[in-house]
């Protein structure tokens, strides 16, 4: 069997090992479904409550808003579902004590993270898919003049800077058993801030303002709204495109080169026991 071969086959046992845990924790799965459709629809429906604290005034347009909402909400789940399946699953490895079997495999990292990485990307696709039906369907949303592929191809271009993100943060879980997987919290949530999911940038201070020139969801959300708010052509979203792309070409190599420094130092400082 030809190198080649062997790593694509072992990059496939990721993906179904990963799948296999998402049919061992299924209910889990479904309560996460649940939530993060009222979650959802909780922030949307806030776009029908500015309309009529507003008086029904023509001025507050209720039905931008709740596509503004929505698209915000469904692109941030997309993106943080993928940054979380990159991180927790280490948490769950080591939950479950087959950390140090995983990271000591005959296989390359690269190989290893790109076995994650894919099956994180198809997760968050069917799981943003279902989220999106339960709004259009309580929403009544006109998708005819939106552009879904180039809505696609920007949510797409932007997954390769989070899993860029993703695999920098997973050296949390991997070196502070206790709280690892609470810490990556805390850069999630920075993003959250700083991107534009549920107001524009501009309102943001200088300061936050500068900071969110940097993160990739900013690009994303915006390049997402333009294709479904405002039907714009896929040729003009480039300028959403490239800039994720080339987070993406930098972020990844680095968080790959990242996370094995820190897995040579959870090796050496015997930091990869069970915890839970």
């Amino acid at each position: 069997m030809s190198l080649a071969v062997h790593q694509l086959r072992a990059t496939y046992a990721f993906v179904e090992r990963n799948a296999n845990i998402v049919r061992r924790y299924w209910s889990w799965e479904m309560v996460w479904m649940i939530y993060s459709i009222a979650d959802s629809l909780s922030v949307s429906f806030i776009g029908m409550g500015f309309e009529q604290m507003g008086g029904g005034s023509s001025e507050v347009d209720g039905r931008y808003l709740v596509l503004y909402f929505v698209i915000g909400t469904l692109v941030w789940r997309y993106l943080s579902t993928i940054f979380y399946w990159i991180t927790d699953v280490i948490g769950i490895e080591r939950w479950e004590g087959t950390i140090e079997y995983t990271l000591m495999a005959p296989v390359s990292r690269l190989t290893h993270m790109a076995g994650q990485t894919f099956f994180a990307v198809i997760y968050s696709l069917l799981f943003t898919a279902v989220v999106l039906l339960a709004n259009v369907v309580v929403f009544d949303i006109d998708m005819q003049q939106a552009n879904l592929l180039g809505g696609t191809l920007v949510l797409l271009a932007g997954s390769f800077s989070f899993i860029g993100v993703g695999i920098m943060a997973s050296i949390l879980p991997l070196l502070f058993p206790e709280r690892g997987s609470q810490m990556t919290h805390v850069l999630i949530a920075l993003l959250l801030l700083v991107s534009g999911v549920y107001y524009p940038v501009s309102v943001l201070p200088s300061p936050l303002k500068e900071m969110a020139t940097f993160s990739p969801a900013t690009y994303v959300l915006g390049g997402t709204r333009q294709a479904l708010l405002e039907g714009v052509s896929t040729i003009e979203l480039w300028i959403y495109i490239w800039p994720v792309l080339i987070m993406g070409v930098i972020l990844i190599p680095v968080g790959l080169w990242i996370f094995r420094q820190a897995e040579l130092y959870a090796k050496r400082t015997g930091k990869l026991h069970r915890n839970g």
